[in-house]
């Protein structure tokens, strides 16, 4: 079957979807689910890791936009605190995406999983990291550490692009004092930016490869959705379960590639 001018067996379009729904629903509990669906899209024959890249963006905005619509509505989110953080997170994301097509696909997963390992031993050391909201500032310093981290992130989801919601959860919790489940909310907002920051490059350099993009991005949109819902049911504490499990499988998943690379 040809889907966006790849030729495609039964086989990976069933993997894409898969993975496209599954990273939805990983995405919209605490972020991550590039790690998820950017491998799988880098399966597929014929696809360079730029368009790879592109695609990934294409589904998971879509993704995104249901699952901030569906934060917004039960959780409410600070929308002073989204609102620069996912400004800034836009301009930064536009600039990575820029970088993107000059750096080799190579050196995406060492740099992924130094950080994500940090990152893990950060959370299990403390063990009551965002069980509830305590923000570390007000007024303006808190605006502005919010606008800082919407640039940080942003550059890196348009440079590289998987793990930033949970880089955005963890930030929201560690540095601006968030409980995880307000954390995820206002994560969707920002990463919503993100993706559209890095669209903003990609689609005039024409790296989407719009068939293949729509089709994971409508299984993405479907399991982040579901994903939304069901962290709202559960609460911070479900949220950060699934932080740690999702971050140490795909620490070891990356290990392993960059071992046997």
């Amino acid at each position: 079957m040809s889907v966006g001018g790849l030729d495609l067996d039964t086989w990976t379009i069933v993997l894409v979807v898969v993975g496209g729904f599954v990273a939805g629903w990983v995405d919209a509990v605490v972020g991550g689910g590039g790690l998820v669906q950017l491998p799988v899209l880098l399966l597929v024959p014929g696809m360079s890791p730029v368009q790879a890249l592109a695609t990934n963006k294409l589904a998971a905005i879509m993704g995104t936009s249901v699952s901030a619509a569906t934060y917004y509505r039960r959780v409410g989110p600070d929308l002073r605190t989204a609102g620069p953080m996912a400004a800034t997170a836009l301009v930064g994301a536009f600039g990575g995406a820029a970088l993107a097509s000059h750096i080799p696909a190579s050196a995406f997963k060492p740099v992924i999983l130094v950080v994500l390992v940090g990152v893990l031993a950060y959370t299990l050391a403390r063990p009551r990291l965002g069980t509830h909201t305590e923000l570390r500032w007000s007024g303006n310093g808190h605006h502005w550490a919010a606008a800082g981290i919407g640039l940080v992130i942003g550059a890196y989801d348009g440079l590289l692009g998987p793990g930033t919601g949970t880089f955005l959860v963890l930030a929201c919790v560690s540095v601006l004092g968030y409980a995880f489940l307000p954390a995820s909310a206002i994560a969707k907002i920002v990463n919503f930016a993100t993706n559209l920051g890095a669209l903003l490059f990609f689609v005039p350099y024409g790296a989407v490869v719009w068939g293949l993009g729509l089709m994971v991005g409508v299984a993405n949109l479907c399991g982040g959705y579901l994903g939304a819902r069901t962290a709202v049911a559960k609460g911070s504490a479900f949220v950060r379960v699934v932080f740690v499990v999702v971050v140490g499988t795909l620490i070891c998943k990356l290990g392993w590639d960059v071992l046997h690379g």
